[in-house]
């Protein structure tokens, strides 16, 4: 995946906004994934990949349903904020364990 940025956690978060709580946990481990995938692909072929677009996790995110961008007083934003932020320190610490 390529480097995270503010505005990558910023658009997964929205894409688990749009979806329903019971399937935030297992669509941000997804996008996580895709991203992965995709960037993996586009090292490999110079190509961006077709579905999941460059390697970067708001190009997973910006394939699906995407909530308007509330403030951090949304309680239910910041849930989803904190689910992608959880993810991606499992993510970091699986790859440097691997």
């Amino acid at each position: 995946m390529r480097p995270v940025l503010h505005g990558d956690i910023s658009a997964a978060a929205r894409a688990l906004l749009a979806a329903p709580r019971a399937d935030r946990d297992r669509l941000c481990a997804r996008m996580i994934a895709e991203a992965e995938l995709a960037d993996h692909h586009t090292r490999q072929t110079g190509r961006v990949h077709p579905l999941y677009g460059n390697g970067s996790l708001m190009a997973a995110a910006r394939g699906r349903p995407l909530a308007d961008e509330p403030n951090f007083d949304d309680t239910r934003y910041c849930q989803c904020f904190e689910t992608v932020l959880r993810h991606l320190i499992r993510f970091q610490t699986n790859r440097t364990r691997s």
